[in-house]
């Protein structure tokens, strides 16, 4: 009975944990600047914005430290991610989904950690 309310207690601890950490969806046409992110070190960050095809997602980063960095989505069980750079400290790009799903940049930082600053603005396509 004890050992059954620690672990409720652990899970409920993880669930606020978790949703304290979740950031407000990207708002389409209201650029997000982030200036002096400390990362710890193997933390990671993301944002998250809903897309369809047409749409664009404008990003721009710069962080003190090589990380990895990534664009993904949740299919199931799998996460899948058609943009992925590994020990970079830079990096822009614009990108055009192919499917409608929620999609999020990823920046995680090595065994340094890292100061992160970056640009995201998500551009709507004709709808």
């Amino acid at each position: 009975m004890i050992a059954e309310m620690r672990g409720l207690a652990l899970v409920s601890a993880w669930v606020l944990v978790v949703s304290a950490c979740a950031e407000r969806p990207l708002v389409a046409g209201e650029p997000k600047f982030v200036s002096k992110l400390e990362l710890a070190p193997y933390a990671a960050h993301e944002e998250c914005a809903d897309l369809v095809p047409g749409d664009r997602l404008d990003y721009r980063f710069e962080s003190t430290e090589p990380l990895a960095f990534n664009i993904h989505y949740h299919d199931a069980n799998a996460i899948v991610m058609p943009i992925t750079r590994e020990n970079v400290i830079t990096d822009a790009g614009l990108f055009a989904p192919k499917i409608a799903h929620g999609y999020c940049l990823m920046w995680e930082a090595g065994a340094a950690g890292a100061a992160l600053d970056y640009r995201v603005l998500v551009r709507r396509g004709v709808r």
